[in-house]
């Protein structure tokens, strides 16, 4: 055998080994014991291992240790507290350390994303295509026969020796109570969901050991000349661009003048209403804004060489950036109207990111930046605000700010919904058991809370103890056994409990309607006595 080919079989046997030693371990911590939580930054910190282990190009590489090093905050972020959030964060990173030191540079964002897609894309098939590969290095071996080209020459004798065993055991009772003797394990036939992990599990990390890069990536288009479209002229252009100052400054001025308090709500329209409606129609509206700009008004483009123009651009996009804020106030104003939820605070993160596309384009406009680098800040905005929010429970976020500004406690938000933090589960069992001492709350109210927090607080001990270790789980169960000692011990009345924690009365069951008297039309008269003959 070559030693090319030999050294090949061995690293592939090795990463083999390694691929399924990691399924194993999934099948122990997922399958058999049902592990989940904090348990999943364990398992990535395992991949991580592998990947090191397993592909010796990565130490080579700063940029794959860069990759490796994002990756290790983001299983940490697991084992803190797991999220969705955080393991594809992790997973992004893990892959692009194993792509890396399979490209001579970085790029930009637009390369990096179809690189990764391919790469997820490949996973499902990645063993079969290189096990095809390695047969294939085999069959052009120089010398030496195969194992499959031996098969036929024992097919006679295999079969030529059952036969003969065959008949001896018929006619000798010996070896028939000798072969009746032996036992047989009983055929195992595989669980269908465990046999799901293993297809999932050993893909995953056969990956990681040997990637896939797609050759010919779409390239970032630098956008440094004109576009040839129909009724697209620099004329064009400045007078859209005025009728589009001047439509945002009307927007604008709306904006100003109602959810500033300056001039009073027209009849029928309430403050919440207002700012409910226009929030994320607004910001549709300053994406196509954006849209029209990195269009029609590329880096040394003829339209973008007219000062007007330029000037023009910079007033539409700083009106952009002002209709963004006012986005943002009418998501605050609807906040306080209603309540807050980790959907809005993600819905505010996002306006902020829009802002700061906006003013990316400006500036890569007024210094003709790059296409890469404009990709690049932004996607190294979404990441850095990605990266906080996988660190930060928006759900006890929205706890706190809903306890602390409820209208139930003399704040000037709505009430509270005790159903809703019964939902958000643990991340509200710290603001519960708050809003629980409280002195100025109403006693009904709070025994309402009080079960809304036994809930939550079961929750979390049911979760620690059975699988769903995390760390900020043990140290909010830490934290509320600390704040209830120091709390008065109050007794609740007994009985089942809704999710606002009140008492559970079922309604009672209809009672069937009397029956009717019986009516005297409906009897037939008595027989008349028969008389007697004496």
């Amino acid at each position: 055998m070559p030693t090319s080919i030999s050294r090949f079989a061995s690293r592939f046997l090795f990463k083999g080994v390694l691929a399924i030693l990691i399924a194993a371990l999934g099948d122990w911590m997922f399958y058999q014991h049902e592990l989940h939580g904090g348990h999943f930054g364990l398992f990535a910190l395992a991949l991580l291992a592998m990947l090191m282990a397993g592909r010796p190009a990565v130490w080579r590489d700063r940029r794959a240790l860069t990759a490796i090093a994002a990756a290790l905050v983001f299983a940490f972020a697991l084992i803190r507290d797991a999220s969705l959030l955080a393991w594809w964060l992790f997973w992004t990173c893990a892959a692009m350390a194993t792509l890396l030191p399979m490209t001579a540079r970085f790029d930009d964002g637009w390369c990096w994303f179809q690189r990764l897609a391919w790469h997820s894309l490949t996973t499902p098939l990645a063993p079969l295509l290189d096990w095809s590969r390695m047969r294939k290095a085999r069959r052009r071996r120089a010398s030496g026969a195969s194992v499959g080209s031996r098969l036929p020459h024992l097919v006679l004798p295999v079969i030529g020796s059952a036969v003969f065993l065959g008949l001896f055991v018929a006619a000798n009772p010996v070896l028939e109570q000798l072969l009746a003797s032996l036992s047989f394990p009983e055929p195992i036939f595989p669980d269908v969901v465990r046999a799901i992990y293993w297809v999932v599990l050993v893909p995953t990390a056969w990956t990681l050991l040997r990637p896939r890069l797609a050759k010919r990536p779409l390239p970032t288009f630098d956008g440094h000349s004109d576009l040839d479209l129909p009724g697209v002229s620099p004329t064009s252009i400045t007078l859209s661009l005025i009728a589009f100052n001047l439509l945002f400054a009307v927007q604008n001025l709306l904006d100003a003048l109602y959810l500033g308090g300056l001039a009073p709500m027209p009849e029928g329209v309430t403050l919440a209403g207002y700012a409910h409606r226009g929030a994320y129609p607004l910001i549709a509206t300053a994406l196509l804004a954006a849209l029209f700009v990195l269009v029609t008004l590329r880096p040394s483009s003829a339209t973008a060489q007219v000062p007007l123009i330029r000037r023009l651009v910079a007033v539409w996009i700083v009106q952009n950036i002002v209709l963004v804020g006012s986005s943002i106030v009418r998501t605050l104003d609807y906040v306080q109207a209603y309540s807050l939820t980790p959907l809005r605070i993600a819905a505010l993160a996002w306006m902020v990111l829009v802002g700061f596309g906006l003013a990316a384009i400006c500036w890569r406009l007024l210094r003709e930046r790059s296409s890469a680098w404009l990709i690049n800040i932004n996607v190294a905005a979404a990441a850095l605000v990605l990266t906080v929010a996988s660190y930060v429970d928006l759900g006890a976020v929205s706890a706190r700010w809903n306890v602390r500004h409820a209208r139930d406690v003399g704040g000037p938000a709505a009430h509270l919904d005790l159903c809703y933090l019964q939902s958000l589960g643990a991340s509200a069992l710290l603001s519960l058991i708050e809003l629980e001492g409280r002195d100025d709350l109403d006693p009904a109210l709070r025994e309402q809370v009080q079960a809304v927090r036994e809930m939550n607080l079961r929750g979390l001990e049911e979760q620690q103890a059975h699988g769903g270790w995390s760390l900020v789980g043990q140290r909010r169960l830490e934290e509320a056994r600390i704040a209830l000692t120091a709390q008065p011990l109050r007794q609740i009345r007994p009985g089942m409990r809704t999710c606002d924690g009140d008492l559970y009365t079922p309604e009672p069951s209809p009672t069937a309607p009397a029956a009717p008297p019986p009516s005297n039309r409906n009897i037939p008269p008595p027989p008349k006595a028969s008389k007697t003959l004496r």
